[in-house]
Formats: structure tokens, C-alpha cells, sequence
């Protein structure tokens, strides 16, 4: 019989696979190959459509991969290229499945001598793990890697091992003191680094498709993230405080689905290869690679010979987590360069006062609340905001041990020196200068510190807004190792609609992840709706929603006292905070804080805020449910579905509204 006429009464082999595995396999899914001790189900029976008949994959050993007469050559211990081999094949297929012999002779099981899979080098035999020797640890202690840095990335001294290369030859290994063996051990595989050896590294057992090193050690978001090009540049980076990871080489692929995924975490993403020519190389190629992710390239000061190429050599040679810092620093300068041009006219020169134009109602800017979060600020215009937020920026102003009026909060001083930026897109350049002024009078400054920078944006256009701050953030982070607080005054220049739902959500998505990636406050001021309620279109609506706490300026009537008023509070009910009040002092120049509004006050803010909430709601409709009433309170008035469930009790019990005469539904109040 031929090969086809077999191929043909047996559905292209998929019978004599039934006939002789003698388990239970469904076609495409994986199973444990029965003919050895065979551990992970990695064998598969599937259809070759090229060919048209059925074949055998096995990816734990290559030696049952292809058709049936392969298949049947295996486990008889034939070769299938010896022509007098495959007439045995076709004899035994012809016996045992097409005459269908009465017995079914079973094939011996096949020694285990596992060969190489495609994606490894070597299969492992047999390996003894040692421990480090003081030779060994010295070796990474040039690098200021401790053994503790060590057992965190699973690295091991190995005293020996016997491996079976690709071509089915067994050969052992042995460590000495001038040639040590290292192991990254992982899951399945060993990648073993002989650092004095010709040859320095070779994979044990069944290395991963997608090999990365150091993934499961980044932390869930994070400022720099370094792609290197071998484990121990990883933990060398890892043990100076920064993040990194590395692919099997420099010239290994380079997933964009896994960067794509890391620049959601990490605000910088930057190759960091050897200085040799291979590595500058390979930098440029992945860089153009991965262009859509704005991946950086950063060249270390070495010569680029063989001891002095990467970063592990920068370290062993005496340099710092300091200079690392001022390298990277001295790379965003060069990115930056263009847009600091632009916004050195932008900042306001103490030395150098602006003419004075027509005076103009401004609005000033500070931060408060807590790291990671946005805060929002908001008043109507003449409310007081700018004297309050003057206070505000005084006390992040203030030095060790002094006290300043900051109008009833509590401020955190910037006692570190870090960054505190302030953008003004309201005020003129001469209003802006005169505000600042009386800050520093508040505070007893004759000129602001270095990480003070303020700016005023009203030149600019409002994409070019956006785009200055982002920069100047991460920049003067560098600079001064971290952000205060950002004030942004006002958020509504820097879109073209405060009712464009894609644009206010994705300016105040941005403001969120920044504030979260530079671990810092960013205070975002914007003014409310006539109704006192909200605040202004769409954006005030994100806002109100992503921001973690909101302050309303208030003016009495017929007064000249300011309240400051909780709109939103990250736990509890805003109606419970306090009313903080201040007022001009003429003695000192500047406003003042002057204590809480008396207790009576409270009950009656809290029947306003919840009268004005229900005006605003019901204007276009008659009636509303349970549910959607609850709703309503818990994202206007920033507060949990049980506090809000609290509200509407206080609402029926002051007559603010009440169920309709049919149903359970609810209307304001008729009377």
C-alpha cells in the first residue's frame, strides 16, 4: 500500500492516532502525551489545512511532531527517512489498524531523554545549587548588590550542572572560583551567567516566549522605568532606588503590547543599553520601534570599551544614584528645551515689575488636600477666592516654626523645598504681580524661595496651556525632587468649551493621573453655576466627581466676611463641616481669620444647600424616584449612597419634598 492510499481509509491518519494513543484527545486541545513522564499538557492533535490531514504537535518533545507514519515511527524506534524504516510503518498501520488485528501489541515506552524544545538551548539533566561564596558576594558588592537584593530577584550560586544541548550531546559544567556560575532561576527555566566565562549565558530548561526581567518587581505606577539590557544592569538599577527591566538582549523584541501597558504606570519610559556600538544600535532601532510611546534613549558618560559600556559599569566605577538623577535630569532639559524658551516670557521677574496696566478682578491660586488627589476650588466672582487662596499659599510658604494666617485650614509648609507652581490664565501680568507681592508681605518675604515659580499664561493659547504645564511639572519635579502642591487657576481656559463632554473628561483625566505619578496636590480653580450648587458645564462635573475634596468661597450678604464652605469631602457628609469665616484687617493689611459661624448656622446651610440641590433637580420635571433622587445627591453633593439616603430623610422632615399622591415617588413641596 502507498502512503496516500493509507492517508485515505484512515481520514488522513486521524485513525491510526485513535488506534494507538491510548488516551482520550479531542482535536486542537491539549493532553499529556501517554509514551512519557510527561508533566505539562502540551500535546495536541490538529488539522494541517496546508496538507489536509491530521498531524501531532508535541512542544515537551520534538520527537512525536508530524504525521501518523512519524507518529508510528516514534514509538517503534524506526527512522522514517530510512526508506526499509517506512516500509515497516506501513506495514504496522496496515496490521494494527486496517486489517484490525485482534490484539494490539502496546509499544514499549520510550526513555526519557528529554531534548531541546525550540525556545531553549539546553534541557537539564541535573543541577546543585551552592551557597554564595564570599568570593561570589564580593563580586556583586562592587555593583551594591546584597545578597538580600539577590534572593529578591531569585538569583542563586550554582556549584554544577549537566545539560543536553540541541544536538542531543550531554556535557557538564562546574563552578570555580575564578569562573562562578549564577542562576536567575525562574518558573521553568534557569537562564544561567558564567561572568568570566567565554560564554556567559545559556538557557536550562523551557525558557518563556515572553521572556522579561524585573516585571514582577515594578511597583503599580511610578515616574522613570528603565529598559536595560541584561539581569544584572536590573538589579544594579533596583539596588541604587530605581525601576527597570530588561528583555533577553539588547536585540531581543521589544512587545509593544507590554510597553503599551507600562506607559500606563510610568510617566517615562527610557533605554538605558550599553554605550558600545551594538547598544547604541540596537537603542535607535527599538526607539523607532516604539515611537508611538515616546520612548526615550539615555547614554551613560563612558568610554563605550568593554569594562566601561553599562550601567552597572557607571556604578562600579564610583558614580551615584545622584548623577544618575542629574543625567536623566540634563535629558528632559535637552526634550524641554523649546518649551522653556517659550515659557521664560511667561514668568513673572521679581526684579523686573510689569508696567501697570487698567487694573482688573483676578482670581489667585493654592493648593490643599492630599497627595495623589485633585482639589477643587470654586466661588462666584467677588466671593473672596483670591484673598482666601492668598492664605493658602502663604502657609505652604511658611518656614520651620512660623506661623502664618492661613484663614482657618491647616497647611503643610514646604519645609523639603520642593517644587510649588502656580499658573494663572485669568490675571493680567501686573494683578498677578501685586498678588503675589502681599503674599510674601503675609509671609515676611522680601523674595520668594527657587522651587516658587508662577506664572502667568493669559499669552498663550489654550492648547499651548496644557502642553507648558505638563512639562514644566515633570521638569521642576526633577529638579527639586518632588511637587508641592499645583495651582491651577483657572482649569476652564484650557479647553475650548466648559460643555465638551471628550474634552472635559480628558483634561481632568490627565490632571488625575499627573497628580497621581508626581504624588502631589494639583488644586484646580473653576467658578460655580448661579444655583450654588455645581460648579460650571461638564468639566465642573468631572471635577466634582474625580476630585477627592471641594471648597466653596462664600460672601455673606451685606457683609465684607467670607465663608469657606465644604461642598464635597472625601468621607462623611460636606454639610457637617464646619463654616470657616475671615474678613480684611486693617491693622494688618491683609485678610484674617475669624473663627466658625456660630452652631445655629449649620442647621440653616444645611436646609439651603439641600433646598437649593432640590430646585435644581426638579426645574424640568415634576416627580422623581427614589433612586434616581439618591443619585442625584450622592454625585452633586459628593457623598456616599447612605449619607444621601440621610439627606432625603432631612428633606421630607423640612419640608423640602415630599411623596406624590399616587406612588412612592417624590415632588418639592406644594406648600
Amino acid at each position: 500500500m502507498t502512503k496516500n492510499e493509507i492517508l485515505g481509509k484512515t481520514q488522513g491518519g486521524l485513525t491510526v492516532f485513535k488506534h494507538f494513543l491510548p488516551v482520550q484527545f479531542k482535536i486542537g486541545k491539549s493532553f499529556l502525551n501517554p509514551f512519557y513522564q510527561d508533566t505539562k499538557a502540551s500535546c495536541n492533535i490538529y488539522l494541517d489545512k496546508k496538507s489536509g490531514i491530521y498531524k501531532i504537535k508535541d512542544f515537551g518533545d520534538n520527537r512525536f511532531n508530524g504525521d501518523c507514519f512519524s507518529f508510528v515511527a516514534a514509538l517503534n524506534n524506526l527512522n522514517i527517512a530510512d526508506r526499509d524504516d517506512f516500509k515497516k510503518v506501513i506495514n504496522i498501520i496496515k496490521q494494527e489498524v486496517l486489517l484490525n488485528s485482534a490484539s494490539k501489541p502496546m509499544p514499549n515506552p520510550i526513555p526519557i531523554i528529554k531534548e531541546t524544545p525550540e525556545n531553549t538551548s539546553n534541557s537539564i539533566e541535573q543541577i546543585t545549587f551552592k551557597d554564595l561564596s564570599q568570593a561570589e558576594l564580593s563580586f556583586w558588592q562592587k555593583y551594591n548588590i546584597t545578597q538580600t537584593v539577590l534572593e529578591t530577584f531569585n538569583v542563586n550560586s550554582i556549584q554544577s550542572f549537566i545539560a543536553t544541548n540541541k544536538n542531543g550531546k550531554q556535557y557538564t559544567i562546574q563552578s570555580t572560583e575564578t569562573e562562578p556560575i549564577f542562576g536567575y532561576k525562574h518558573k521553568h527555566f534557569i537562564k544561567v551567567y558564567r561572568p568570566n566565562s567565554e560564554l556567559r549565558f545559556l538557557f536550562l530548561g523551557e525558557k518563556s516566549d515572553n521572556y522579561v526581567f524585573g516585571l514582577d518587581h515594578l511597583p503599580p505606577r511610578g515616574d522613570v522605568l528603565f529598559i536595560t539590557g541584561g539581569e544584572k544592569d536590573v538589579i544594579t538599577l533596583h539596588a541604587h532606588g530605581f525601576f527597570a527591566i530588561c528583555f533577553n538582549s539588547e536585540n531581543a523584541t521589544i512587545p509593544p503590547e507590554v510597553v503599551r501597558k507600562l506607559s500606563y504606570r510610568f510617566r517615562h519610559i527610557v533605554l538605558l543599553y550599553d554605550v558600545d556600538q551594538a547598544g547604541l544600535d540596537a537603542a535607535t532601532y527599538h526607539q523607532q520601534k516604539l515611537k508611538d510611546f515616546d520612548i526615550k534613549v539615555m547614554l551613560l558618560p563612558l568610554s563605550g570599551i568593554k569594562t566601561e559600556k553599562d550601567i552597572s559599569d557607571f556604578f562600579r566605577l564610583g558614580h551615584t544614584a545622584e548623577e544618575l538623577k542629574i543625567l536623566f535630569n540634563q535629558l528632559l532639559e535637552n526634550l524641554y528645551a523649546q518649551t522653556f524658551a517659550m515659557l521664560k516670557s511667561c514668568e513673572i521677574d521679581f526684579k523686573r515689575p510689569p508696567k501697570i496696566p487698567k487694573p482688573l478682578v483676578t482670581i489667585a491660586g493654592v493648593t490643599i488636600g492630599s497627595q495623589g488627589n485633585l482639589l477643587g476650588i470654586t466661588g462666584n466672582e467677588g466671593s473672596g477666592k483670591s484673598n482666601f487662596l492668598g492664605g493658602m499659599i502663604a502657609g505652604a510658604l511658611a518656614q520651620a516654626g512660623q506661623k502664618v494666617d492661613s484663614l482657618g485650614t491647616q497647611v503643610l509648609p514646604n519645609l523639603s523645598g520642593k517644587a510649588l507652581l502656580y499658573f494663572d490664565t485669568e490675571q493680567s501680568e501686573d494683578q498677578l504681580y501685586r498678588n503675589l507681592n502681599y503674599i510674601l508681605q503675609r509671609c515676611e518675604l522680601d523674595a520668594p524661595p527657587e522651587w516658587f515659580k508662577a506664572y502667568c499664561l493669559i499669552n498663550l493659547s489654550r492648547r499651548e496651556r496644557m502642553h507648558v504645564i505638563m512639562q514644566s511639572v515633570d521638569k521642576f519635579h526633577h529638579q527639586f525632587n518632588g511637587v508641592h502642591a499645583v495651582v491651577i487657576d483657572g482649569i476652564g481656559d484650557l479647553i475650548g468649551s466648559l460643555n465638551d463632554e471628550r474634552e472635559s473628561v480628558n483634561l481632568i483625566e490627565e490632571l488625575h493621573r499627573m497628580a497621581g505619578i508626581y504624588q502631589t496636590c494639583i488644586a484646580c480653580v473653576l467658578h460655580l453655576v448661579p444655583s450654588g450648587v455645581k460648579l460650571r458645564g461638564h468639566l465642573g462635573s468631572e471635577l466634582q466627581r474625580k476630585s477627592a475634596g471641594i471648597l466653596c468661597i462664600e460672601k455673606d450678604e451685606n457683609t465684607d466676611i467670607s465663608c469657606i464652605k465644604a461642598l464635597k469631602v472625601r468621607s462623611g457628609s460636606p454639610l457637617d463641616v464646619p463654616l470657616i469665616q475671615f474678613a480684611w484687617d486693617k491693622e494688618k493689611g491683609y485678610h484674617v481669620h475669624i473663627g466658625e459661624k456660630p452652631k445655629e448656622h449649620k442647621q440653616q446651610r444645611k436646609i439651603d444647600d439641600l433646598t437649593n440641590a432640590a430646585t435644581e433637580l426638579f426645574k424640568d420635571k415634576e416627580k422623581i424616584n427614589y433612586s434616581q433622587l439618591m443619585n442625584f445627591l450622592a454625585e452633586t453633593m459628593g457623598v456616599t449612597d447612605r449619607m444621601a439616603k440621610n439627606y432625603i430623610r432631612f428633606m421630607q422632615e423640612h419640608g423640602i419634598i415630599e411623596h406624590t399622591p399616587i406612588g412612592k415617588d417624590y415632588q418639592l413641596c406644594q406648600t
